[in-house]
């Protein structure tokens, strides 16, 4: 790379020196300092490098994180190296000047931080800087003309007005994003809601001036200087949509103020030259007016085009959606590309132009490159326009032209791809500036309207909300902007804020809190004003919203080098404080506490780990997307981390904790510098192990440099001395042997007792003091560490005591465990100081101290030789001490009790507590000391249990109080987390300890599947419940590594268990390590503060309500102690009578301080007292609600003034809102959540009041009386409703044990059956009769609109003219369509189920049809497969729909008795899933391909049987439905589910044998022997058939039976599965046709019944006849034989003796009129019948004919027309009657015998036959020609020629059917002359 020389300016002396271009700006200091002598003076942070400029105001100062070559440097461009800090002047209120040192390299936002915090103001935010002109300077800038005394007079008044309007236009406000230049005098401002507050800085001091601009209302007057006085107060504001309104407000009144000058001059002259004038003058401010109001628009929708190629993109990325949308009309798209390439070609000159004038020749060619792809789009899209154009109808030509305008986008994209993303940057800033200045002014608008707020609830909710992040509001606009100026490379890092400002936290919070503030705000202004800027918030943040998200789009995937700079910033930073540290410069900023920063620096740790397993997962999945998501809340949350510690660092004045602190905070970010980097690299090659393996180093060096930063906390480094003490002394512990004792066993026992009673006593003040200073955590926390070696110490000498090493090995035991619990004391006491707002960790460390209380009673029992009973008292005391603590300011739930557990809890073990005591006096005094020592324990238990309770009953009451704020449940529990890890790796040690055995390793894997699916399972839920779409994606991801972990693990040690040897033991130490990290990087990311629970807050009025609690329960527990005291000394002694008095008196203040703790929680419990006063605030809005009535009865309801109609209604519906939002809440909290009761229905009532004053008031505004008494009836309904829920509530109290208001019953359950049953029955009764009256009402309304539509119809037909009468009949026509509606709708609404049964057999039919067509396009060899797809392909998807359908018609049978609503869905999904079923069968079909039609036919008869059975079953289920189970129609249900079953077992065998060559005929065969079964089924049932048939079409499908049988033999003797197969589909078909047509041919109507009964008796034995046949040849299949094979013969002949029976019973129903339907001459008379039909429905239609109006002129014509129809009529009558009379000689040539009945051979006479069918066939076919062709001629639409042709084919026809007729008729007989006569 080319060495980049530069000019050094360092005051006097220059120097040129050399760099790399990539040379950090920071790298570049230091080289300048090491090389030149004169550099090397002051702290090098001071000084950085400057590039001036020709334009002192464009000098810029280089960033130390950035690189040279960013700032685009040319060889022998001049730097000056100097100092950044510079004093400057600011003038403060009082006049005063103030001198400050500032960054000059700093933006004026940062400046200002310095700035306040010196000068003592806190709210920075608010603040700006303003230029302040010298009075020379402004004479320079006015000039030096003299003014007359009228333009001096003019001025005075000017500044005048000026001062009563308190603005200062001489100031020039300082953008936040940039510098201050030299020592110009500035002023500091702060705007305020509509107000200014300016003050003035310069060079000699500082001065804050109040000078205030007060925006016009837009609804009053202004004149043209008002409104550029305004124009100036809103300019720096023009970012808020309010602002924009204003202006073009007032540009309006300009306007019309303008147009009012115009014309007062043109009353007031005449003189047209002046006139004029004043015209030109107006017209220059209307242009003026016009320009400002399009800059303001302009400026609202995102201002001007940043880049040169902004307007031509914008045009091709429109027009391009313009050609889209445009399909199908081709001149539109060549319209729209014409555009687009006038757009392209401006695009390619603008990047050609930028590539001439670039210097960089890797630049120039990429823009080269750009340009030449972009304009080789423009010429394709060119030409496919040109396509397009030539052939406008060409599909093709406009799809060719739609995909190269995608091109053409697609490469305007890539060219333009900065000046996309600058437009985006810079809408980004446009909407920020609107989120900052919506976000301030609702700000402002809640300060303000705090003081009419009567719910301070509410008020605290919305101040909570708004002090969130609100410190990023102000510089967020400027940063964005600044990352618009500098490039894209930041843009990622100021994208951070701002996407979280996006998201609902916490701007959604703000609007949520406002909009419900609102109710309860009495200032209506007020009110008003925080609801508007509610919604404008709400809007702006959406818009923001969306704008970030394009932006994150296009430039997301810089986010990794962007959050990596940040933290080389946030390290620099670090570097600069631990200077400032070192020179005593180091100071807090405002609002920073130890306390606080000490918090913060907790948070944020866990939040930088939670981060960093979130980036490891995403780079292990190899998404850049997430990844930079991760390094962005990696980066983030170290930034919360560096303040922290500087925070921590300048609130303590040790030097040596300072420098720590500031050191181990710099380490991390140097680590996670690192850890970003690896990620960018790993990101690549998710699968590369050696890359996992650096980011796992990389990641555990940051996590340690993590615990050394907090572990530079005040108190925390003692805790760990403490923590080293405690390991140290436990090493003693771990020797082979003890030495032996040195003491008597009494010295030892009482040495023991005295440590253990130190080590206790510790253990109590390390509790407190880790809630305390870190100064008592590092007392407490020392002396623990003593304390625990002394004890350890008389522990060791303990031991000795013993003679054996069973012995001594017990006592060690017993100390390791010792060992163990006041590490985890220690641990946890460091977490909670670290943490003290942590859930859980309170509770954690009580618990551990606990343990160590038991830990210590353990060894004391098992060591100590006392008197029986004596152990138990100590053991007690200690416990007592211990559980003390819980009583000290409960702030934290102790458990999961609720407020009536704890109540039930304290009973119980007052009871139990009772019974111990008396036991205690009884076994004292009678000296039986095991029982006394029994009873001490149980005391002991039931005083622990009952502190608890208390403890928890407090925390509940104090947070129950209305003012106290309650917690907030988080998304996970971070201590669930913490305790399956700790579990999972414990019992992973076990797995790989040597010495387990194998019920060991089992009982461990049972471990750790059991809390890892416990995770898993929290994962899901959290996955579930969570909005961030990157936790949700990292809950899951973390779910699945550690079950994929599990499973590996879970292999392992059942390899081990089936072999316990060394192998598999490695192989399962190998499978615990992925486990143990996936399980560590899952609880890293859950410590997330933000999935946190959110402690509760409790105030001075809930401390005050838990006091008696908390006092009963401390009286009782010392009384307790004194009691056992007592007691232990009369174990000893029983005999002394002082001592049973001392007893005495602590057994009754135990009773009355137990009595009085009932007493305090029965009377304070959560929500009692909230419900009394919410009861009586309802009450008492219903009384003012009952005299505004009166009021309104007696007209005196005076209208409320001051406020409008609409906004009263708006407060009632915000008011209804907010109570419907809150009634399910009070409901739960009433039900089981007795500490949110008393918020919740104090909330509620807080909303009644302003919604009785707005309904009140809405009321008197309403003129109709009637409307006034609606709307306080229902106000008053609400309201007592409301107080009726509140009663309720109150009396369940958050109580789930309470009952209803029913109370307990009285009778037996029997009774209460039998009664229920008679009720629900008559309910189901009068139900129907409901429906049945309702589908009646709505029948007879049908009726009735009918008739009156007839009667209309009637009086419009005697007045056909009468325009009224078909307005009527129009009408009634509508109501009876709607009357139809009506009775459909009733229909559907009384059996949904049945209708929805009916809708699914409808469309069950339907896919019947569609598989029968499928079936035919099989048969025909025509159904081919798709592509190169198997049968395999679908075979899966095929099982599991049926078994899915199988499951489905079990829910459809068990809902045909249910509800409507049940029945209904059952019915459609079985119809979903039918459907399906059949489109998966018909696909996998198709996969077998058209050379096997017979196994498609199979396979898609088998989906066919199963949706016939479906059809039968839902038809069966709408038939049973409401039915009692022994109707016979539910009988039938079964049996239809019987066969639904069968068909779809029979499928599944069919998909699975179909590729089965050996077996699929014979299944198929087993399938059609089922279908017969069942087709014979329903032939039997004695049901009537939907339609009657011909006995000509029942003998016709006898037919089918004869073919079928010679099939079956055949195929009985081949035995080949070709052959089965096909005679299956045969089978299948003839039987089921026969079967079909025989029973509606014998129920025709005229079939008599010994017919009837004979063919259907027939039809069956034919069938079953059939069926034998089949099942013969499966047997034969099976088992095939010569001997059964012969037998097939008998069979087939008893087959063919029922067919032979059939055909006589067709024939018995036709009678003497039997013909033989195949018999040509039967064939010959029906075609003529037909024909002779035909030809009469044409005469018809020509009567019905009349010819076409004609001019009057053409009246001649009209007798033609007229002969025309006439003609065509007679021509038709006369072939009708020929083709008759040629039906009649037929059948006279049958009855004399030349021509046979029944021929012998069809084909003999067909000749003949044919010929008179021809002829009858021409005949008709000829008449229909001539009958349309006179149609026509009439109309108009045919020449004449045509109707003459159409008449010579009639002629030709009759002709040709005459001669077939004579060809063998008698010329003599009556047939024939009228056939003669007919032509």
């Amino acid at each position: 790379m080319v060495a980049l020389s530069l000019k050094i300016s360092i005051g006097n002396v220059v120097k040129t020196m050399q760099f790399e271009p990539s040379t950090m700006v920071y790298d570049a200091c230091r080289i300048i300092r090491e090389r030149v002598p004169e550099a090397q003076m002051g702290q090098p942070s001071d000084f950085g490098l400057f590039l001036s400029d020709e334009d002192p105001k464009k000098g810029i100062w280089l960033e130390a994180g950035k690189a040279l070559d960013y700032y685009m440097l040319r060889n022998g461009d001049t730097m000056e190296y100097k100092k950044k800090q510079r004093p400057l002047k600011i003038r403060m209120l009082d006049g005063t000047v103030k001198t400050v040192m500032v960054d000059d390299s700093k933006t004026v936002t940062d400046m200002l931080m310095t700035i306040c915090a010196r000068i003592g103001i806190t709210n920075h935010d608010e603040y700006s800087l303003v230029r302040e002109m010298m009075e020379e300077k402004k004479e320079e800038i006015t000039g030096t003309l003299k003014k007359d005394k009228t333009l001096l007079r003019d001025e005075k008044k000017m500044e005048k007005l000026k001062q009563k309007l308190h603005t200062d236009d001489e100031c020039t406000d300082l953008l936040c994003a940039g510098g201050t230049r030299g020592g110009a005098s500035l002023h500091c401002g702060q705007r305020v809601g509509k107000r200014a507050l300016w003050g003035e800085v310069g060079p000699g001091g500082s001065r804050i001036n109040p000078l205030w601009a007060v925006v016009p209302d837009p609804g009053g007057s202004i004149n043209p200087v008002c409104a550029a006085v305004l124009a100036d107060v809103v300019a720096p504001t023009i970012s808020s949509p309010v602002c924009q309104e204003q202006l073009i407000e007032a540009g309006k009144l300009v306007a019309k103020s303008a147009e009012g000058c115009v014309e007062a001059s043109q009353a007031a002259t005449n003189d047209d030259q002046l006139l004029k004038q004043v015209g030109v003058a107006a017209t220059a401010v209307t242009q003026a007016l016009n320009d400002l109001l399009q800059h303001i628009k302009q400026h609202a929708t995102g201002g001007q085009p940043i880049g040169r190629y902004d307007q031509a993109t914008d045009t091709i990325l429109n027009v391009t959606e313009n050609i889209f949308s445009s399909m199908g009309d081709a001149g539109e798209m060549v319209r729209q590309a014409r555009i687009l390439a006038q757009a392209t070609s401006d695009l390619v000159n603008a990047i050609k132009a930028d590539a001439e004038g670039e210097t960089d020749l890797e630049n120039s060619r990429k823009l080269l490159s750009a340009a030449k792809m972009l304009a080789d789009a423009t010429a394709k899209m060119v030409e496919a326009a040109k396509g397009a154009a030539a052939h406008p109808d060409s599909e093709e030509q406009q799809q060719r032209l739609r995909e190269a305008a995608e091109g053409l986008r697609i490469a305007t994209n890539a060219a333009a791809q900065n000046a996309i993303k600058k437009k985006l940057v810079h809408k980004l800033e446009v909407r920020s500036k609107q989120a900052a200045a919506s976000a301030t002014q609702t700000i402002a608008a809640a300060q303000h309207a705090a003081a009419s707020n009567k719910n301070p609830a509410a008020q605290q909710q919305l101040v909570q909300s708004c002090k969130v992040r609100i410190w990023d509001l102000p510089a967020c606009p400027s940063r964005v902007r600044g990352s618009a100026g500098h490039g894209m490379a930041v843009l990622p890092s100021v994208l951070f804020s701002w996407l979280i400002l996006s998201t609902p936290q916490p701007g959604g919070k703000m609007v949520a809190a406002a909009k419900a503030t609102v109710p309860t705000i009495a200032d209506q202004a007020s009110a008003m004003q925080l609801s508007q800027c509610a919604k404008n918030l709400a809007a702006a943040l959406a818009e923001l919203r969306t704008a970030a998200q394009k932006a994150q789009e296009t430039c997301g995937p810089l986010e990794i080098d962007s959050a990596l700079s940040m933290v080389q910033s946030l390290e620099r930073d670090l570097q600069e404080a631990k200077a400032a540290a070192r020179d005593g410069k180091l100071k807090p900023l405002p609002g920073e506490t130890m306390e606080k920063c000490a918090q913060d620096l907790g948070n944020s740790t866990k939040a930088v780990s939670s981060a960093i397993a979130q980036l490891l997962g995403e780079v292990a999945q190899g998404n850049e997307n997430y990844t930079g998501i991760a390094a962005r809340d990696v980066a983030q949350a170290l930034r919360s981390l560096s303040q922290a510690a500087r925070g921590v660092a300048a609130n303590t004045s040790d030097p040596q904790v300072q420098n720590a602190m500031l050191e181990c905070a710099g380490d991390v970010m140097d680590k996670a510098g690192n850890l970003i980097e690896e990620a960018r690299k790993g990101v690549g090659k998710p699968g590369d192990p050696e890359s996992q393996q650096r980011l796992a180093q990389v990641a555990k060096a940051v996590s340690q440099a993590l615990n050394r930063c907090v572990n530079c906390l005040p108190g925390q480094r003692d805790v760990d001395a403490a923590i080293r003490t405690v390991s140290e002394a436990s090493k003693k512990l771990l020797a082979e042997s003890l030495p032996p004792s040195t003491k008597s066993f009494q010295e030892a026992q009482s040495q023991l007792n005295q440590a253990a009673a130190g080590l206790n006593q510790s253990a109590n003040e390390l509790v407190q003091a880790s809630r305390g200073t870190p100064q008592d955590l590092a007392k407490s926390s020392g002396k623990f560490g003593q304390d625990f070696n002394e004890f350890l110490e008389a522990g060791v000498e303990m031991a000795g005591q013993s003679p054996n090493k069973e012995g001594q090995a017990q006592v060690v035991s017993n100390l390791k465990s010792i060992s163990m619990s006041s590490s985890k004391l220690l641990l946890a006491a460091k977490a909670l100081s670290a943490d003290p707002s942590a859930p859980n960790l309170k509770n954690q460390l009580a618990a551990a101290a606990r343990a160590v209380t038991d830990s210590i009673n353990q060894l004391i029992t098992m060591c100590t030789q006392q008197a029986p009973g004596q152990k138990e008292c100590d053991n007690a005391l200690r416990e007592l001490e211990t559980v003390r603590e819980l009583l000290e300011n409960p702030t934290q739930a102790v458990n999961d009790m609720s407020y009536f557990n704890c109540l039930d809890s304290v009973m119980e073990n007052s009871k139990v507590l009772g019974e111990a005591m008396a036991g205690i006096s009884q076994h004292a005094k009678n000296s039986k000391l095991p029982e006394f020592g029994e009873s001490i324990s149980t005391a002991s238990k039931a005083l622990c249990g009952f502190t608890e309770a208390a403890a928890q009953a407090a925390y509940l009451v104090a947070v129950s109080d209305p003012n106290s704020q309650a917690g907030q449940q988080g998304l996970v529990d971070p201590t669930q987390f913490a305790r399956a890890n700790q579990a999972i790796q414990m019992a992973c040690q076990n797995l790989v300890d040597p010495a387990c055995t194998q019920s060991q390793v089992l009982s461990a894997a049972t471990i750790v599947a059991k809390h890892t699916s416990a995770l898993c399972n929290t994962c899901r839920l959290a996955s579930s419940r969570t909005a961030n779409p990157v936790a949700k994606r990292q809950f899951v991801q973390s779910a699945k590594e550690v079950a994929n972990s599990t499973a590996n693990l879970v292999k392992t040690i059942k390899a081990l268990d089936g072999a316990f040897n060394e192998d598999n033991r490695e192989r399962c130490r190998a499978a615990t390590a992925p486990l143990i990290e996936a399980v560590d990087n899952l609880t890293a990311f859950a410590s997330n503060p933000e999935f946190a629970t959110i402690p509760a807050q409790i105030s001075p009025e809930g401390h005050r309500a838990m006091e008696p609690i908390i006092t009963s329960a401390k009286t009782m527990l010392e009384s307790s102690a004194g009691l056992i005291q007592t007691a232990r000394s009369l174990a000893v002694n029983p005999k002394d009578p002082p001592k049973w008095s001392v007893l005495a008196g602590h057994s009754r203040t135990v009773s009355d301080s137990i009595k009085k703790l009932i007493t305090n929680m029965r009377d304070k419990a959560p929500g009692q007292r909230e419900c009394d006063e919410a009861i009586e605030v309802l009450n008492k809005c219903m009384r003012d609600v009952d005299q505004a009535s009166l009021a309104a009865i007696s007209q005196q309801l005076a209208p409320r003034e001051g406020i409008s109609q609409e906004a009263l209604h708006n407060q009632m519906i915000t008011a209804v809102q907010e109570i419907s939002n809150l009634i399910e809440p009070v409901a739960s909290a009433a039900r089981a959540e007795a500490s949110q009761l008393g918020h919740k229905v104090s909330q509620m009532a807080q909303y009644f009041e302003p919604l009785i004053l707005a309904a009140v008031g809405a009321a008197s505004k309403t003129l109709n009386s009637q409307q006034q008494m609606n709307l306080l009836d229902q106000t008053k309904t609400l309201s007592e409703s409301a107080l009726q829920m509140l009663y309720t509530a109150k009396e369940a109290g958050g109580n789930p044990k309470v009952r209803g208001p029913m109370g307990e019953p009285d009778g037996t359950f029997v009774d209460y059956q039998t009664t229920m049953v008679k009720t629900a029955k008559a309910i189901a009764v009068t139900v129907q009769e409901m429906i049945g009256s309702h589908i009646k009402n709505r029948v007879q309304e049908l009726g009735h609109g009918c008739a009156a539509l007839v009667t209309k119809a009637g009086a419009l037909q005697c007045s056909p003219s009468d325009a009224y009468t078909k307005k009527e009949l129009i009408e009634c026509a509508r109501k009876v369509s709607e009357k139809v509606s009506h009775v459909l709708a009733a229909l559907q609404a009384g059996n949904r189920g049945t209708q929805a049964c009916i809708t699914a057999a409808s469309a069950v039919s339907g896919i019947i049809a569609d598989l029968d067509t499928t079936i035919m396009f099989a048969t025909a060899g025509t159904l081919n497969r798709e592509n190169a797809e198997t049968f395999a392909d679908h075979r899966e998807g095929i099982l599991k729909t049926a078994k899915a359908l199988v499951e489905d018609t079990k829910v459809l049978v068990q809902n045909a008795t249910a509800s409507q609503e049940k029945l209904a869905q059952a019915a459609q999904s079985s119809v979903a899933t039918i459907t399906r079923l059949a489109e998966v069968v018909k696909l996998g079909a198709a996969s077998l391909g058209s050379e096997d039609p017979e196994t498609q036919v199979v396979l898609i008869n088998a989906v066919k049987d199963v949706a016939k059975a479906l059809g039968d079953l839902i038809s069966a289920t709408k038939a049973a439905a409401g039915k009692a189970g022994d109707d016979p129609s539910v009988y039938q249900l079964k049996n239809s589910a019987k066969v639904m079953v069968t068909n779809v077992t029979s499928l599944l065998k069919t998909v699975k044998a179909v590729e089965d060559e050996a077996t699929k005929g014979t299944r198929a065969l087993e399938a059609t022997i089922e279908h017969i079964r069942q087709e014979l089924a329903v032939f039997c049932a004695q049901v009537p058939p939907a339609k009657t048939s011909t006995p000509e079409d029942f003998i016709r499908m006898t037919k089918g039976i004869t073919m079928a049988t010679a099939k079956a033999v055949a195929a009985g003797n081949s035995c080949r599965q070709e052959d089965v197969i096909a005679t299956a589909n045969l089978s299948r078909r003839a039987i089921a046709d026969m079967l079909r047509s025989c029973k509606e041919a014998a129920y025709h109507p005229e079939v008599s019944a010994d017919v009837r009964l004979r063919a259907l008796r027939y039809g069956k034995e034919c069938a079953s006849g059939y069926l034998e046949l089949l099942e013969h040849v499966l047997v034969i299949l099976q088992k095939p034989s010569h001997e059964l094979k012969q037998q097939l013969t008998g069979y087939s002949k008893r087959v063919a003796g029922s067919v032979t029976e059939l055909i006589q019973a067709a024939e018995a129903m036709k009678g003497t009129e039997w013909v033989d339907p195949e018999d040509p001459t039967v064939i010959a008379e029906n075609e003529l019948l037909g024909a002779a039909a035909a030809i009469e429905a044409a005469a018809k239609k020509l009567e019905q004919l009349k010819p076409r109006a004609k001019p009057k002129q053409a009246d001649e014509s009209l007798n033609f027309e007229e002969q025309i129809l006439e003609a065509a009529k007679s021509i038709a009558a006369a072939t009708s009657a020929l083709v008759k009379a040629a039906s009649a000689a037929q059948r006279e040539l049958v009855a004399q015998g030349k021509v046979g009945a029944i021929p012998a051979n069809a084909v003999d006479d067909g000749q003949w036959s044919q010929g008179l069918i021809s002829a009858a066939r021409m005949v008709a076919a000829a008449t229909n020609n001539l009958c349309e062709a006179a149609n026509a001629a009439v109309q108009g639409h045919a020449s004449e020629e045509k109707l003459i042709s159409s008449a010579k084919q009639v002629a030709a026809s009759t002709a040709q059917l005459l001669v077939a007729c004579k060809v063998k008729a008698d010329q003599d007989s009556e047939a024939m002359r009228r056939l003669q006569v007919s032509p």
